[in-house]
């Protein structure tokens, strides 16, 4: 009996030890190289940012409206690293997130993750 109590209180001793370490995989690194006011709240944009950029497309490419609220470039323009003046990267504010999720956006396929850049598709 006195056996079991001790591998009851190391067994606890143990996993209450291992509780407090941080887990092996590291979170994204998320810098706001702009500080102020988001367009939507973190959760939001956290949960529904791609929900909101397809939106935005939708409604450009249909629909020919083109409003800044919710545009790729206006969010490349403020979460671009000032070092690297991208959001792409080891610590980019896209790639960090989306290579932590194991999700492969395809903005880049026409879109330039640096601001003020033309998309690659875009006409002369």
């Amino acid at each position: 009996m006195r056996a079991i109590a001790l591998a009851v209180l190391w067994g606890l001793t143990f996993a209450a030890a291992h509780a407090a370490e941080p887990g092996r995989t590291p979170l994204p690194a998320i810098a706001i190289e702009k500080p102020g006011q988001c367009v939507e709240a973190k959760d939001v944009m956290r949960r529904d940012h791609m929900k909101l950029l397809k939106h935005q497309r939708d409604k450009t490419l249909h629909e020919g409206i083109r409003t800044k609220k919710h545009s790729l470039n206006e969010c490349i323009a403020c979460h671009a690293s000032q070092k690297t003046g991208t959001v792409l990267g080891k610590d980019g504010f896209c790639q960090s997130c989306h290579d932590y999720a194991a999700v492969k956006p395809d903005c880049w396929d026409c879109h330039q993750p640096k601001p003020g850049q033309k998309t690659a598709g875009a006409r002369p």
